[in-house]
């Protein structure tokens, strides 16, 4: 599972991305053959056009910009060392040096360095020593790279929301079920061990907090010169503000758990201060669901009801004993997670 893990993604590519890479490499290839008829077939313009066509069109237009960089630095030192000593095999080993000190000594990306290396290695390798060879190859690229971002914009960019959106649900509902989840922990005994399980859970939303994170990131660069971007704004934007303010309270929702876990005793569940949190934990939980319905569509979310239920401020009575530091810690953090969802006193 480790070695397979090592090249195999989770899910595959889009098939469209497969498709637009298949398209651009042929063209790729067609075009800048009849435009530089003479010489070798033209590979530079292939895996030009093959690698800039990514997910996003702000991908592919840094892909082209680090491969050709990466080509003019490396078919001009290839062809200069190959001018000034010739075409024995020592020179393509020292060139496979000197491009990847030149890469490193310029702080180039890991892409563009290696870009450097390979397109010496193939020149001296397979191609001629010559000016004109080297600005042949130059062009080359320049036209692989150029095609591949017209078939990505040909091919209607791909909008990365939905992504978003499941991954705004996901960290929502987690929220939602951490808060049911401690509100009956407040009512009711608890051995070690479920008090350790009820903390584990909590901290699950660690990881959905992160993916909700990844999915905006990726929305937002799908949407970075793309012709359809403007359209999206606003809703990513909605996405961003959902996403920072549930954030906010899956950190008050781990000190809530771990206060509770720290300073329990079993009689903390008939304490009525203790039971008044609970009922604001569901409250929190209906009114985080009901965030989700104003910020997602229908088809992400079942939750119907749309009135908010953290309306009023809690009033308690002091707590016996030391319990005054469990009752205020949760109280603080409750007072918290009203304001994020918009019910402030």
């Amino acid at each position: 599972m480790q070695f397979t893990a090592a090249f195999r993604a989770t899910k595959r590519a889009p098939l469209l991305q497969l498709v637009k890479t298949a398209l651009a490499t042929m063209l790729a290839w067609v075009i800048a053959g009849l435009l530089i008829p003479d010489g070798p077939p033209p590979v530079f313009a292939a895996i030009a056009a093959m690698l800039v066509v990514q997910p996003s069109l702000n991908q592919s237009l840094t892909k082209g910009v680090e491969r050709s960089v990466g080509v003019i630095a490396g078919v001009t030192l290839a062809s200069g060392l190959g001018i000034a000593f010739g075409d024995d095999p020592w020179v393509v080993l020292i060139a496979v040096v000197a491009a990847l000190g030149l890469a490193w000594g310029m702080r180039m990306t890991t892409a563009s360095a290696n870009q450097v290396a390979i397109s010496a290695l193939l020149v001296l390798a397979v191609g001629a020593s010559t000016t004109e060879y080297a600005v042949d190859r130059v062009v080359e690229t320049f036209i692989g790279a150029f095609i591949g971002i017209i078939v990505h914009l040909a091919l209607v960019p791909p909008v990365a929301l939905n992504p978003a959106r499941r991954a705004l649900n996901d960290l929502g509902e987690g929220i939602a079920a951490s808060l049911e989840r401690l509100a009956r922990a407040l009512q009711s005994r608890h051995t070690a061990q479920e008090l350790q399980e009820l903390m584990e859970s909590a901290r699950l939303l660690h990881p959905l907090r992160d993916a909700a994170d990844e999915a905006l990131d990726a929305a937002e660069d799908s949407l970075a010169l793309n012709p359809r971007g403007r359209h999206h704004r606003d809703d990513l934007a909605a996405l961003r503000q959902s996403v920072d303010n549930f954030r906010l309270i899956v950190t008050q929702v781990l000190g809530m758990t771990r206060a509770y876990v720290d300073q329990y005793d079993d009689e903390v569940s008939s304490e009525p201060a203790v039971r008044g949190i609970a009922e604001e934990l569901r409250r929190a939980a209906h009114d985080t669901r009901r965030q989700l319905r104003l910020t997602l569509a229908d088809p992400y979310t079942t939750f119907t009801e749309t009135s908010p239920a953290l309306t009023a401020p809690l009033s308690l009575s002091a707590p016996k004993g030391m319990r005054w530091i469990l009752v205020g810690s949760l109280m603080e953090d409750l007072r918290r997670i009203r304001e994020e969802l918009g019910a402030r006193n």
